[in-house]
């Protein structure tokens, strides 16, 4: 494995802005792999108040070298003031290291190779 593996979960406002940014994270080659969710309920603080709110949860599979660009297109195209933007780092130890591999490779190459 040439990379740390990072995962990097957000939540969007709904299915199609999620999908949306997920399919551009991935073209993008940012990450491998974006994981899309089901529907959530959230409740939050927000300005005061209890907020609650229907979300859509993304889990990005993507390597430490990839992972602050991510992050930086997440805040840039983001709808949300304050999104939810946490990355994790992968143990080797009961990971399945040819996915890992797969995850380096594929962030690894040109955004405009197929």
């Amino acid at each position: 494995m040439q990379d740390e593996i990072v995962l990097v979960y957000t939540t969007w406002p709904n299915a199609e802005t999620a999908e949306q940014f997920a399919a551009e994270a991935v073209a993008e080659r940012l990450c491998a792999c974006a994981n899309v969710g089901a529907a959530i309920r959230s409740v939050y603080h927000w300005e005061g108040a209890v907020e609650r709110a229907v979300e859509t949860p993304v889990l990005f599979k993507t390597t430490a070298a990839r992972a602050e660009a991510l992050r930086d297109l997440i805040l840039t195209r983001h709808p949300y003031d304050t999104p939810a933007v946490v990355a994790s780092r992968v143990t080797i130890d009961g990971s399945n290291p040819a996915f890992l591999d797969w995850i380096c490779a594929e962030t690894a190459r040109p955004a405009a190779e197929t």
